[in-house]
């Protein structure tokens, strides 16, 4: 039989064991050169494209938020601009306003002192 020999852990230029990670080898990026991390590449890669994908669509869903409600706030303000312009007119255009106008404009205009009559249709 052949005599096993005990595991040694990888060591690297500087001493250290590849299983043992320190802060300042993760802080210094030693964390990248670790097989995990490179077999996992294309992995890694797609998650951070999506990750970048998520960010931007959740901006523009909030930037299209924030048009929505400025649309609304406008439309608002046309609604109440159009009732009071329509208020306005109707007020404008009764009959007493009317009479009013005419007589206070000196206008040839008077108001018609007959019943008006029907035409019938024969």
């Amino acid at each position: 039989m052949k005599e096993q020999k005990p595991h040694k852990a990888k060591t690297k230029k500087d001493g250290s064991s590849s299983k043992h990670m320190s802060v300042r080898s993760i802080l210094g990026g030693d964390i990248l050169a670790n097989d995990f991390f490179k077999r996992q590449t294309t992995l890694l890669i797609l998650i951070m494209i999506l990750t970048i994908l998520y960010i931007d669509n959740r901006y523009s869903s909030q930037q299209e938020l924030i048009q929505i409600d400025q649309l609304k706030k406008e439309l608002t303000d046309i609604k109440y601009d159009a009732l009071t312009r329509s208020s306005e007119l109707m007020e404008k255009s009764r009959q007493s306003r009317i009479e009013e106008y005419i007589s206070t404009e000196e206008s040839p205009l008077e108001t018609a002192t007959s019943r008006p009559y029907l035409i019938q249709k024969d």
